[in-house]
């Protein structure tokens, strides 16, 4: 019974983890690579993977191990961020030094690593520098630009790319489907609106959707309540208001979304997505696949009938001047203050 309950919840993030390179997503440059210098026998005493969180790197990490024919007894994954001193480096060392148990190379994951402090860092690179022939170290980081130099000049440095929306669209639906359920496309695209380029972080919404479903079919009404977005009527109140110049209608949707405690950096971000695809609307009319794949049949008639009465208002000024308030929202203390006061000299230009 034990072994259900666990199975029944096991994260789909796990579940879902890439077990070879060919169940790798979106990140063909840094496995192509890979294997074309595997296939040739050509493996590296240090890897640096570099990229945003969710994008794979530790997934890949441990395939790289799995195919140079490392076995768990012999593979090692260290968080640097709760092991970052120097001393817990230097035990480290230590160990490179003793011989794998039953494979060709030890290999040593450090995730994190930019959370090393200067002294590890320091002696980290003395093993960097001359590894035994049996260690394998890969490097995994979301901040490069932390790590020294010194460093990153020793290790096969590889970026990975974060999934644009549409394959994390592609990815959740899939995914719903593999596990029984039917995504409704328009959630679908408000889970990889809200996964922010993480395969983790959209995998972790469509398992609370999929958790608070009762039947196995699965809404964008539900989504916007599990997930805690906005109401697209309450969006598209405020994207009126912007470019038809009414403050007194999109002051008002923003007062019930801060009322049912809608996360304000998500309500700008989902509004940025509306007015990009108001102004596809407005300056490619024709390019339908441009903005088909981004909203709706109604949010689609909605928003051309809205270019069609302000087509003075959609530029990309407004654009620009939002993802500006996207930014001022991250750090305001009032989260919905900077849209607000957006609203207002939209209308004041609009005057």
């Amino acid at each position: 019974m034990v072994g259900k309950i666990e199975n029944t919840f096991q994260a789909l993030y796990t579940k879902y983890r890439p077990q070879k390179f060919s169940e790798v997503i979106g990140q063909d440059h840094v496995v192509d690579v890979l294997k074309a210098a595997l296939k040739q026998g050509k493996v590296a005493h240090a890897y640096l993977f570099s990229g945003s969180r969710g994008t794979g790197k530790t997934s890949v990490a441990r395939i790289l191990a799995s195919e140079i024919g490392t076995t768990s007894k012999d593979l090692y994954e260290i968080d640097a961020a709760s092991n970052n001193g120097v001393e817990e480096i230097r035990l480290l060392n230590e160990a490179v030094l003793t011989l794998p148990f039953d494979s060709k190379y030890k290999v040593y994951i450090l995730d994190e690593v930019h959370m090393l402090s200067k002294p590890a860092f320091n002696a980290l690179l003395k093993t960097l520098e001359e590894p035994p022939k049996h260690i394998v170290f890969i490097l995994a980081t979301t901040e490069p630009q932390k790590l020294p130099e010194t460093v990153i000049s020793r290790c096969e440095h590889y970026e990975f790319k974060s999934p644009n929306r549409a394959v994390l669209k592609k990815m959740v639906m899939a995914t719903a489907k593999n596990e029984g359920y039917e995504l409704e496309p328009e959630a679908a695209e408000l889970i990889a609106i809200l996964g922010d380029g993480s395969f983790r972080d959209a995998l972790t919404s469509l398992q609370k959707l999929i958790r608070s479903s009762d039947d196995k079919k699965l809404s964008l009404a539900e989504a916007e309540k599990v997930l805690g977005a906005p109401q697209i009527s309450m969006i598209n109140s405020v994207v009126e208001a912007i470019l038809v110049g009414d403050k007194e209608k999109g002051l008002s949707a923003l007062a019930t979304a801060a009322e049912k405690n809608i996360d304000a950096k998500v309500f700008v971000k989902l509004l940025l997505e509306k007015i990009r695809a108001a102004l596809l609307i407005k300056i490619a009319p024709t390019k339908k696949d441009l903005f088909e794949g981004v909203v709706g049949e109604d949010d689609l008639a909605f928003l051309s009938g809205l270019v069609t009465k302000s087509v003075g208002r959609v530029d990309s000024k407004v654009l620009s001047r939002l993802l500006s308030v996207y930014e001022e929202t991250l750090s305001s203390p009032l989260p919905y203050l900077p849209l607000e006061l957006a609203i207002i000299d939209f209308a004041q230009e609009k005057g």
